[in-house]
């Protein structure tokens, strides 16, 4: 992390999680991961360490064509173009962000540019939804090669999460990048997300902050173990 105009902190290279820290990482538990919001994959060399099986899933069609190249090479890892929510078939407006696509959101920014005033929306694609129980089902995934969902859906995580109830039973852990302020309208926040794994038998583990403003709030990778 780096200091910024003395009050704002934010990793360096934003949108590279170090989704494998401490050593003795949650991904170690488990032999396969859900990552839903995959951007161009950026993760794929740290999974492939781990000799993890992997499915991303990624919602625009342009930085998902440069996923699907990214991970040419790496035959334990597969692609889905989707955009995940609570409904299967349900239109939505997904906002295209200047960053490739890293802070592309189906919500408005409200407090986002707080942290990140450089990040704009440049355009719209009109995008239908599934569920990822539904996707789970139709591309016949097996659960039992995974066990960890992380989530990087830029506010809509609690949406995605609600699409995969009749399965959440089924992972061992979740992760999500979930801030303690309203980053996007609307969106999904820590206390809520918290709430709502609690009544679906997960536990909060850890919360990692990585990015803050003084005044404003944090955002974290939190993650939550099953009961």
């Amino acid at each position: 992390m780096r200091l910024l105009n003395s009050d704002i902190v934010y990793r360096a290279a934003y949108k590279v999680r170090r989704v494998l820290l401490p050593p003795k990482s949650f991904l170690k538990k488990v032999p396969g991961v859900i990552h839903v919001g995959a951007n161009t994959g950026q993760e794929r060399s740290e999974y492939a360490s781990l000799e993890l099986k992997v499915l991303w899933v990624e919602p625009i069609p342009a930085v998902f064509e440069v996923l699907r190249s990214n991970i040419a090479n790496f035959p334990n890892q597969r692609a889905c173009c989707s955009l995940l929510a609570a409904e299967h078939g349900v239109k939505y407006t997904l906002h295209i962000a200047n960053n490739g696509g890293a802070s592309s959101s189906i919500l408005d920014f409200s407090k986002h540019g707080a942290i990140w005033p450089e990040v704009q929306f440049t355009h719209d694609v009109q995008i239908k939804a599934t569920t990822l129980a539904r996707l789970v089902d139709t591309e016949q995934i097996d659960l039992r090669s995974y066990g960890a969902l992380i989530l990087d859906t830029q506010g809509s995580e609690l949406l995605v999460l609600k699409g995969a109830v009749p399965i959440l039973d089924r992972f061992q852990f979740v992760q999500a990048e979930v801030p303690d302020f309203e980053s996007y309208a609307g969106c999904c926040q820590l206390a809520e997300l918290t709430d709502f794994m609690r009544r679906h038998g997960f536990k909060l583990a850890r919360k990692s902050p990585f990015a803050s403003r003084r005044g404003i709030g944090t955002y974290y990778d939190a993650l939550y173990s099953r009961l």
